[in-house]
């Protein structure tokens, strides 16, 4: 494919693909970069927001990553999809450092990542959710938000312990911050909720408002839409959408879910025993035999 070509994502669906059509939304005309790599259009020009190169991790004799390459525009939705084992999470372990990689470099904003602790990289700008929710289940709804905001605070130990004006003033402000990003999803009115009370589906809500809280350039979702039934599904596809135009940032997510995937997702890599054997828009994606090969064996492909 020639450098200066471009594919539009709003291409007919496909008839025999790996998944069912879902519902048409509009999608960014998507560029070839001089690399293996896709941006939409909207992002040519600018540095990429998240790089890894050649990134790898091996755990004794196993190679669980190799060779992953990634260059994300600075507001593109991109997913990864590969079957059950195939390194999905592993790849979110590795570019937030919770593994520390065999090989290969991540780069956020042309920084490199090596180094940093896990706290160190989300203050950089890499927030993620879990494939098991992890939330504090004690805390209130907004606590939770809360503890995402505090990669903002900009009082000192002295201001707090004695509660000077200061104190009260940035208390005011984040509880502000905190229920507007509640009203994203419509939760305010669950603000003096225990998280642990929460439906199954409004967990999964808040642990993506605690992540968006901590102010990244790059929102990491492991599963977002698990347990959710098909209009949630539908209502977090727009809402994943306003988070990526309102906040300007890039959002990289895991699904399983193959129509949240198509329907949503710019960008689509597809992993099989850790490597990335496609990556295109949904249409190719869905009519790529190897993808189809990786999830239904060869006898699924004709």
């Amino acid at each position: 494919m020639s450098n200066d070509e471009t594919r539009v994502a709003e291409a007919t669906p496909a008839g025999n693909g790996a998944a069912a059509s879902p519902k048409r939304r509009h999608r960014s005309v998507l560029v070839q970069m001089e690399t293996p790599n896709l941006v939409p259009e909207r992002d040519l020009g600018k540095m990429p927001v998240l790089q890894a190169e050649h990134l790898g991790i091996d755990f004794g004799g196993l190679t669980a990553v190799d060779d992953f390459n990634i260059a994300m525009g600075r507001t593109e939705i991109s997913g990864l999809i590969g079957p059950n084992g195939a390194g999905k999470t592993t790849i979110f372990n590795l570019l937030t450092n919770v593994y520390r990689p065999t090989r290969g470099t991540v780069l956020l904003d042309g920084y490199d990542t090596a180094g940093k602790s896990v706290v160190e990289v989300n203050k950089m700008g890499i927030a993620r959710t879990f494939q098991n929710i992890r939330l504090f289940n004690k805390m209130t709804v907004e606590e939770n938000v809360l503890v995402g905001l505090g990669n903002s605070m900009s009082t000192h130990l002295f201001t707090d312990i004695f509660r000077l004006p200061k104190h009260w003033k940035q208390e005011a402000e984040f509880h502000d911050k905190a229920m507007d990003l509640l009203g994203i999803f419509n939760m305010q009115s669950l603000a003096r909720e225990r998280a642990g009370n929460l439906p199954y589906g409004a967990q999964r809500r808040l642990e993506i408002l605690r992540a968006l809280a901590t102010n990244p350039k790059v929102l990491l979702l492991d599963e977002p839409a698990a347990g959710m039934n098909p209009a949630e599904t539908e209502e977090l596809m727009e809402n994943i959408e306003k988070i990526r135009d309102d906040f300007q940032i890039a959002i990289l997510l895991i699904e399983h879910d193959m129509s949240f995937v198509m329907g949503i997702c710019e960008v689509i890599g597809v992993l099989d025993y850790g490597r990335i054997i496609a990556k295109g828009t949904p249409e190719e994606i869905q009519n790529d035999p190897k993808v189809i090969e990786a999830y239904l064996g060869k006898q699924g492909v004709k």
